[in-house]
């Protein structure tokens, strides 16, 4: 009996250890986490870390991360990578304006901290997030070699994907976490092609192992035609130019305003313009002329693939913001052969239209802020700014997003792709054509989705978990503007139930 007993023990602690041996042997940096955030009075409601990730030792390049654990079960709920686009803006945008776990109230006084409050929709209530700022060069992420900053969609995706591997290597425990990828704009170029790299790395053997399981794209870039044609129709179905002018110009164009055949084709195009001009085209509802000095802004092109001038104008309780542009650079520039616009720097004579961004920025640009959350020193990142034109030129070299979205959701992996519906700076009608174009069977025809017994939006189901859906009176950025039914779809989709 002794020896069965001893026998019985033995295979105990055999088994036990390789248990033991399977589970991760590290958690997640205790350097890294945030104990304090300025301008906040409470306790944080789950566990932050903040810090940075060398992703090419040769060059010094360090992306820097914001990650907030889940306010719910941290241990099995999805993480989320959230990337802002631009190209060239900070994903503290989603933090601040968005979906973070905090509302920022404006400071009452000028270079005061904003105050913070706690966001009762925030998407870290439902998930881990982490805020990343990519590709090197945006927000707080930088490269010992500045020259080093001009990139493109290959290489941030590339650049993206060495993060995730090493972010996981220091946060091994939520390896087993199902895993999503999200973003926005010009996210809808960093989102596929990322989750792209993520596919063909597991399909290698890639270690560590992640547990992809699908993207969220809002008001996403796609493609050039598709995006850059469907201004016009969304134009004319907001009542925003006449029918006269819409037909004609659908006649004389032939349905093409991306690239104009001749010249009455452009001046058609250009009246377009005109008549649009001073409309808010972050959201049409919304007002284009606010705060202490007046200012406008103004729509020098239509030809662009739909904005690869991005982010959005909000408001979640801030006055509605807009992105920051000098007065001679266009809200939608062309891009010219491959390369993409990116931000200009900004400088105190820059005119400012439709917006204020001074929250992020005073509160982000803090000293006692950057140390809270671990930033680099001023000598490598010396000011935040909510995008910047450090990576220009930047190359448009990943073409159609189409390919991507096929390549992914063939793979079995969940896409929804969602659209504030009152965007002209990435219109839905373009969004609906491109994911209508994918050749999918619908199966679950064109609906209204519901939240507290109203109508949230429309949706369109097809098949290999391919989802489109509209967000009823939000612009470019949904979450600002509809906050509520944006923690709805998103846990619903997270959680791979019907919306």
């Amino acid at each position: 009996m002794a020896m069965r007993n001893s026998v019985v023990c033995f295979f105990f602690f055999v088994l036990l250890h390789i248990f033991l041996s399977a589970l991760p042997t590290q958690s997640a940096p205790e350097t890294a986490l945030v104990t304090e955030l300025p301008g906040f009075n409470g306790t944080i409601p789950s566990k932050h870390y903040a810090g940075y990730v060398t992703v090419d030792e040769s060059q010094g390049r360090n992306l820097y991360y914001y990650f907030a654990e889940s306010e719910g079960n941290p241990s099995e709920d999805p993480v989320v990578l959230w990337l802002n686009g631009g190209p060239g803006c900070s994903s503290f945008d989603g933090f601040v304006y968005e979906h973070g776990p905090f509302n920022f109230e404006k400071a009452k006084t000028r270079g005061s901290m904003p105050t913070l409050h706690l966001n009762p929709y925030s998407w870290s209530k439902v998930s881990n997030i982490i805020y990343l700022d990519s590709p090197t060069g945006v927000g707080f992420s930088y490269s010992k070699n500045s020259f080093d900053y001009p990139t493109g969609d290959l290489r941030t995706a590339s650049e993206s994907h060495t993060f995730l591997l090493k972010w996981f290597e220091l946060y091994p425990e939520f390896l087993s976490n199902p895993f999503f990828i999200a973003g926005e704009s010009y996210a809808g170029i960093y989102v596929p092609t990322l989750a792209y790299e993520v596919a063909k790395g597991i399909e290698a053997g890639t270690k560590p192992y992640l547990n992809f399981k699908g993207y969220l794209v809002g008001n996403g870039c796609a493609d050039d035609q598709f995006d850059g044609n469907a201004l016009v129709p969304f134009a004319h179905g907001m009542g925003l130019i006449s029918d006269e002018l819409y037909e004609e110009t659908r006649y004389v164009c032939n349905g093409n305003y991306y690239n104009p055949v001749n010249d009455i084709c452009q001046k058609l195009i250009d009246k377009v313009n005109e008549t649009i001009d001073g409309i808010n085209i972050y959201n049409t509802l919304e007002p284009c002329y606010h705060g202490q000095e007046t200012v406008e802004a103004t729509i020098s092109s239509i030809r662009l693939p739909t904005s690869f001038k991005q982010l959005g104008a909000t408001k979640r309780p801030l006055p509605v913001r807009k992105r920051m542009f000098g007065r001679s650079w266009p809200l939608r520039a062309p891009v010219k052969d491959g390369i993409v616009p990116t931000w200009p720097e900004l400088s105190s004579s820059t005119s400012i239209p439709c917006t204020d961004d001074e929250v992020a920025t005073t509160w982000l640009n803090n000293a006692t802020v950057r140390k809270a959350i671990h930033t680099a020193s001023e000598s490598d990142v010396k000011t935040w700014t909510i995008c910047t034109d450090n990576i220009a030129p930047y190359v448009h070299d990943a073409g159609s997003m189409l390919k991507f979205h096929w390549l992914l959701t063939s793979k079995g992996y969940r896409a929804l792709i969602y659209s504030g519906d009152h965007d002209m700076c990435v219109p839905f009608t373009g969004t609906q054509a491109w994911t209508s174009s994918m050749g999918y069977r619908v199966v679950d025809e064109w609906r209204p989705w519901i939240v507290n017994n109203q109508v949230a939006g429309y949706i369109q189901g097809y098949e290999k978990n391919l989802t489109f859906m509209t967000i009823k009176g939000a612009g470019h950025t949904v979450p600002e503007y509809k906050p509520q039914e944006s923690l709805y779809f998103y846990k619903r989709f997270l959680d791979g139930l019907p919306i």
